[in-house]
């Protein structure tokens, strides 16, 4: 039995149970050799879990999927995956882009009288795609964050809770991998005010937590800042030209230079790009 067994065979009267980004197989750069299907044995053994305490377990996996590999955040009962995100923000600083592909859909899943936004790791820096439009009542993050960004892990959590006016489960790696990246963890569940409620932090262990959706709508109807939030959507480019691709054509047809900008050209530019991209 490994750790992640003996520490949910503990576990009684929970409904929810959350484990960290790729648990199974560390974090890594290189899907190939690691990924999962998405009904594989890693995901079979999720479901075990799931079955063996009657719960719903989040857990994230590397899966393979039509020739491409996903860092896939799971919610999984004892019928097997019942929902599921791709990771949309991949961290591009360490090439990430160029070994998982993206995700371009939000999932909140409804439980019982629970909404449920989910999320992986670096998604977290970015508080327009987590912004809570559909009224969430959590939001959760796995992640393998390393010990040099500790103070970004501690305090985007706690932001996230407050602007969102919602319970925000962290659910972070804590050990040194086989490269000796040192994961310090951090994990907490903060609620709708900004506090931490039991935390892990630093420990490889469990905190069981209890929450009231009365509470927490009680909370947003005397202090409804959600709905003086300003409206707008997210629109995701899709695999055409983008806007940028359009200036770059229309600047060597105005034969423009490639380095002013602000000149009536480009406002031009801008427009016909505008009209273009909105059919």
């Amino acid at each position: 039995m490994d750790l992640v067994d003996s520490l949910i065979a503990d576990i009684k009267d929970t409904n929810l149970i959350v484990l960290p980004e790729m648990r199974n197989t560390g974090f890594s750069m290189t899907p190939q050799p690691l990924a999962t299907i998405m009904y594989g044995i890693v995901v079979q053994q999720i479901e075990i879990w799931a079955s063996q305490k009657s719960v719903i377990v989040g857990g994230n996996v590397i899966v393979e999927a039509n020739g491409r590999y996903y860092n896939r955040f799971l919610l999984v009962d004892s019928n097997g995956p019942i929902a599921f995100y791709d990771k949309r923000l991949l961290f591009t600083l360490a090439g990430k882009q160029k070994a998982y592909s993206a995700n371009n859909e939000r999932i909140t899943y409804a439980y019982v009288d629970r909404n449920i936004n989910l999320n992986v790791c670096y998604d977290l820096r970015f508080r327009i795609w987590s912004r809570n439009t559909d009224r969430y009542d959590f939001l959760i993050y796995v992640s393998n964050w390393r010990s040099p960004r500790h103070l970004a892990c501690r305090a985007l959590p706690q932001t996230r809770a407050i602007e969102n006016q919602c319970y925000v489960i962290g659910c972070i790696k804590v050990d040194t991998d086989t490269n000796g990246q040192t994961y310090l963890g951090g994990s907490a569940m903060i609620n709708y005010r900004g506090s931490d409620l039991p935390e892990l932090r630093d420990k490889q262990n469990i905190a069981s937590v209890e929450t009231n959706k009365s509470d927490l709508l009680d909370f947003r109807s005397k202090l409804d800042f959600l709905s003086n939030r300003n409206e707008f959507s997210i629109v995701i480019p899709d695999s055409g030209f983008s806007l940028l691709k359009y200036i770059f054509i229309f600047r060597v047809l105005f034969k423009s230079s490639l380095y002013e900008s602000g000149s009536i050209v480009d406002i031009l530019i801008i427009i016909i790009c505008k009209q273009l991209l909105n059919g």
